[in-house]
């Protein structure tokens, strides 16, 4: 394989024989490798045990579990998308393809319209622009579609200010890029590459947070149809829509079913439903200070956010690393114990017992030496008493001693003195 994976284009899964994940994904890839046989794809479908061929596998960056890749010549291009069998075969054609591919004719782009929600077309002849934009295209493709025409095959409604030009089509409408305004080209087509109201999960989310948008979601849950959750979505549905020219450049529009991720994300228990503003650049997040009741309020609490008066919360400070350690602490410990109570009897209470003995065993080992020094102690000093105090008769020959050694001067001074006393 590795001698010979340049003569072909190849979809490999890197996976490790003990990963849960790659067990999950198992079956899934077998239908992957079955629909491109039976579709004629040029792309060859394989898996490799990491754990097996760990040089190969450090040769493509491995370092996760499982990782999906397509090798095409000296490039390799990573998988990021949702793990289903149409995501990954729709990955694998579009990589394997043409990097951009022409639109020849009006009735090709109209067909091609209908097919992708978000479409980048350059437009014009040879310019450091098309450069450029081949550029991001081998960067940007393993998200989406980059195709070229010229304007005579774009539809009638369209007006470009000048040639050459890039352009996005989605949400109905289309924006062209203006390096002025919307910066680096690379910046505004991964700005861009999603439609302008999303059902968000965790999966996009954390693919949003490469736009550096706003994020606007509705915190709603799907299967209650009551007045306020629907009310909620339809508001961010229409802010989306009919706000598109004022807000798009720096926001992302959408809903989210439930309030598990959010909480975790926000470490807060929201109530659903709700609105939540997350600047995920710096993990900040903006909540209403009043009641959403309309659109006008939504614009008014996005114009707030814009313009800085509205409060932040959270962010990516030294205190809230620290709230996030403890947070993701105890969501892991509360886990463990919900899924497998023996599990986490083992895990935490295994090392808390052999602490608890340790300690045991130093305090316990303090006591004792304490109590042996204490009675050497009190052994030395009696003895020391005994020697000290000797006989009477030792004790009456040496005063008299004493007072053998002393002259007979200091005996007449002494006798004077004790007689001054008395």
């Amino acid at each position: 394989f590795k001698e010979n994976r340049k003569d072909d284009i190849w979809l490999v899964d890197f996976y490790a024989p003990w990963c849960g994940h790659c067990k999950k994904l198992e079956p899934v890839w077998n239908e992957v490798g079955i629909e491109m046989r039976n579709m004629g794809s040029p792309v060859k479908v394989g898996k490799m045990d990491a754990t097996s061929f760990s040089s190969i596998a450090s040769e493509f960056g491995v370092r996760g579990y499982p990782t999906i890749k397509l090798l095409k010549g000296d490039l390799a291009y990573n998988y990021r998308g949702p793990r289903t069998k149409d995501d990954i075969i729709e990955f694998a054609n579009r990589v394997a393809g043409p990097l951009i591919r022409p639109l020849p004719s009006q009735h090709m782009f109209e067909h091609v319209q209908k097919r992708h929600r978000v479409l980048f077309v350059y437009v014009g002849g040879e310019s450091p622009l098309k450069e450029k934009y081949i550029e991001v295209a081998s960067e940007l493709i393993v998200y989406t579609y980059f195709f070229s025409a010229s304007e005579d095959v774009l539809p009638e409604y369209v007006t470009l200010p000048e040639l050459p030009a890039v352009m996005v089509f989605k949400d109905g409408t289309y924006f062209v890029y203006d390096e002025y305004e919307d910066g680096d080209l690379s910046s505004w087509i991964n700005r861009e590459r999603f439609q302008g109201y999303l059902h968000v999960d965790g999966f996009t989310l954390y693919e949003l947070g490469d736009t550096g948008k706003l994020l606007a979601i509705a915190v709603i849950d799907d299967k209650n149809s009551s007045v306020e959750h629907t009310r909620l979505k339809s508001i961010i549905q229409e802010v989306a829509r009919d706000y598109r020219d004022h807000f798009h450049r720096d926001f992302q529009f959408g809903h989210m079913d439930g309030n598990d991720y959010i909480n975790s994300l926000l470490m807060d228990d929201l109530t659903i439903p709700t609105i939540v503003v997350l600047n995920t650049s710096n993990q900040q997040y903006f909540l209403p200070d009043r009641h959403i009741e309309s659109t006008e309020d939504m614009v008014q609490f996005i114009n707030n956010i814009l313009d800085g008066t509205a409060e932040a919360q959270g962010g990516d400070g030294l205190l809230q690393r620290i709230k996030r350690i403890i947070y993701d602490a105890k969501s892991t410990i509360v886990s463990v114990f919900k899924s497998s109570p023996l599990l986490g009897c083992f895990l935490f209470g295994l090392p808390l017992g052999v602490i608890s003995i340790m300690c045991y065993g130093i305090c316990t080992a303090d006591t004792e030496g304490e109590v042996f020094e204490h009675e050497g102690a009190k052994k030395e000093s009696g003895d020391r008493e005994l020697t000290d105090e000797g006989s009477e008769e030792d004790l009456e020959e040496e005063k008299n001693g004493k007072y053998t050694e002393l002259s007979d001067g200091e005996l007449k001074q002494k006798d004077i003195m004790e007689k001054k006393k008395d």
